[in-house]
């Protein structure tokens, strides 16, 4: 058996050049664990930045790394061998998961490889009614939307905050999407639209086609006019961008509304949100196979699709990564092993 793999590793901190597609240690499966074959991982936000060495954050919060490390948390893929007591899977299964986050955000979950060791909790069967490159592009965003919207389904204390973060009813409420054509905001319209909610996109122009075709009823193009400037009276903004000024959306919610924040470094209106009866909350995605499964039947039967906006072989994992950092992403980034 061969015990050696091909993976994309970093020997240091970079841009994406430093990424490097060569051989490493096979994995194994540990009690509870099985070993995937990997058919297809997807890019996501924490990849870059640990790239990056998390440069944009105090310096007491970065990792301290021990290279090589491999990137990446998102696969779909085949698996290969059960770790003792494994008892939801077997070999030949085809399986999607997000691994170990953000138990190893620090460190890389190693999905960017051939083969990956999974905790088969963190594991659901991929849906039949889509492929690999599609189940590869899911479970960190659609996970994320379903944990902001759906279920929490922790109780584990939230980093960004001293409450419990809750979803809150959408059935005919109006729901808008900030950052609507990107991997979360092309999924956080849909499943709001499947909740009964009517939904306002907030992208680029370039997305307006598909935002609509996926169930948006109204769509603002943030290069041509300001959110804040005409939406008004909105039950829910989610915003999946982050940066400066989140709290301009606080002038289009109604009072008892919320703002969802899926990056909330450096919101600081909390108070005038208070004053203004909105709540505000975040929360941190966490692996959970039970309920990629749940939210895995409506990428089954075509209630939520995964946009794909580029392919590139797991050997390319560089050009991807500068794909990543030019931006105007319509969905997700997909890597083939």
């Amino acid at each position: 058996m061969n015990d050696t793999m091909k993976a994309v590793q970093l020997h240091e901190f970079g841009g994406p050049e430093v990424l490097r597609y060569e051989d490493a240690p096979k994995p194994m499966a540990q009690p509870g664990e099985v070993l995937v074959r990997v058919h297809a991982a997807s890019l996501n936000p924490p990849d870059l930045f640990l790239r990056d060495g998390y440069r944009a954050l105090p310096p007491e919060w970065r990792p301290d790394a021990k290279f090589p490390l491999t990137l990446g948390t998102d696969v779909s893929g085949e698996v290969v061998a059960l770790g003792d007591g494994v008892s939801r899977f077997s070999v030949g299964d085809n399986v999607y998961a997000m691994v170990r986050f953000p138990k190893d955000l620090m460190t890389g979950s190693g999905a960017y490889a051939e083969y990956i060791r999974i905790h088969e909790t963190e594991l659901a069967l991929k849906p039949n009614g889509i492929d690999h490159v599609q189940a590869a592009g899911a479970p960190m965003s659609l996970l994320t939307v379903w944990q902001f919207l759906i279920e929490l389904g922790h109780d584990e204390p939230n980093p960004f905050q001293s409450f419990r973060h809750e979803p809150v009813p959408l059935r005919g409420k109006t729901v808008l999407v900030n950052g609507a054509g990107g991997g979360v905001g092309h999924l956080a319209v849909q499943v709001a639209k499947w909740k009964g909610a009517r939904v306002i996109a907030v992208a680029s122009g370039k997305h307006e086609s598909l935002l609509r075709d996926l169930g948006a009823e109204e769509f603002i193009d943030h290069t041509m006019t300001a959110a804040e400037n005409v939406a008004k009276d909105v039950d829910l903004v989610i915003d999946a961008v982050g940066g400066a000024n989140m709290e301009r959306f606080l002038s289009v919610i109604r009072p008892g509304g919320a703002l969802f924040l899926v990056n909330p470094m450096g919101f600081c209106a909390h108070k005038e949100a208070a004053d203004l009866g909105i709540t505000v909350s975040s929360t941190q995605v966490r692996s959970n196979g039970t309920q990629l499964a749940e939210a895995g039947r409506l990428l089954d039967n075509g209630t939520v699709r995964v946009m794909i906006d580029s392919t590139f072989a797991l050997a390319q994992a560089s050009d991807a990564h500068h794909r990543a950092s030019r931006g105007s992403i319509q969905g997700k980034i997909v890597l083939i092993a």
